[in-house]
């Protein structure tokens, strides 16, 4: 009985000797994984500081200047230039370049040195070559070129306010369907032309073309 007692004391202590160990066990691994929680944590948050500031500059970044520039000229103009004149009459030209996708229209046109411009055209009539207002004005299809030249389509001056001499810089507007306007700044050149004819009878601002045989002399000012 006694050895028996002593037995399930000894075994008592014995497995609360046990049960120590295992609680100092927990005791020891608990901060352990408690630290490797918070490493996690910490890892996590750090990768988010890394990753959110590489997203900001893409989402603020601006247009570039090549969109910008595309979008303000739609319609241009390359080499323009004005024959020269001493009074009276006189005509711009050049090329009109449409960098839309869309077809563009011009319908008029004015300067500070004519009181009256107007969108002109050269056609056969009964085998003579005469200037007539262009109906419809001058259209420039999408992605496409106008050419604006002696013996064609031209900006026509009439009753030109001041002598436009060679290199001399004449401004002009042109006003399109939609209403924008294309500004430039056409070269006084001289040009040795051949003879270009109003209808006869035709009243261009008050000056009719009633010179010699009905017709103006694009070659001399």
């Amino acid at each position: 009985m006694s050895a028996r007692r002593v037995n399930r004391a000894g075994t008592s202590r014995r497995e609360s000797g046990g049960h120590g160990v295992i609680r100092a066990g927990i005791s020891r691994t608990a901060p352990a994984g408690l630290l490797i929680a918070a490493v996690v944590a910490l890892g996590g948050c750090g990768s988010q500081d890394t990753t959110e500031p590489a997203a900001a500059p893409s989402a603020a970044a601006p247009a570039t200047p090549s969109v910008a520039a595309a979008a303000a000229s739609a319609l241009t103009i390359a080499d323009p230039w004005v024959k020269t004149t001493k009074k009276g009459m006189s005509a711009a030209f050049g090329t009109l370049v449409n960098n839309t996708d869309a077809e563009v229209t011009v319908v008029s046109g004015v300067s500070p040195i004519s009181p009256v411009i107007e969108l002109h055209e050269v056609v056969d009539s009964k085998g003579k070559m005469i200037m007539r207002p262009k109906e419809g004005g001058f259209v420039i299809p999408a992605r496409g070129t106008h050419q604006l030249q002696p013996g064609g389509d031209h900006i026509m001056l009439m009753g030109v306010t001041e002598a436009v001499k060679p290199g001399a810089q004449i401004p002009f507007t042109l006003t399109l369907k939609d209403g924008k306007t294309l500004e430039f700044t056409a070269v006084g050149k001289d040009f040795a032309g051949g003879k270009e004819d109003y209808q006869p009878g035709m009243d261009m601002g008050g000056e009719k073309a009633d010179k010699g045989d009905g017709g103006m002399d694009m070659g001399n000012g």
